[in-house]
């Protein structure tokens, strides 16, 4: 499922045009995306937590030639699955829509 057929799946279940779909899908993600740009961790019960975690620089070494490379620190987004969603994926629990 990619994001234009994640909007009309919103668009097929709440009866909202698919453009208005198409923007409220928008609005989460960059609502998602602002709160872990400025460091904020979202939780949406019983489907997941995004946060941000900070990973230190490291030294590695490029594949091709042995050479060693340095690794600088960035932050990079995470998404740990809420229980409703496992229990779901498993098998234990029931679709909305």
């Amino acid at each position: 499922m990619n994001k234009n057929d994640l909007a009309a799946h919103v668009s097929n279940v709440t009866g909202l045009a698919k453009g208005d779909a198409t923007k409220a899908v928008d609005a989460v993600f960059d609502g998602i995306s602002a709160a872990l740009r400025d460091g904020v961790e979202v939780r949406l019960v019983g489907f997941g937590t995004f946060s941000v975690t900070e990973r230190a620089a490291s030294e590695g070494r490029n594949p091709r030639t042995g050479d060693k490379i340095d690794i600088p620190a960035s932050r990079m987004p995470k998404f740990k699955a809420g229980k409703g969603l496992k229990d779901l994926v498993n098998g234990d629990g029931e679709a909305d829509g």
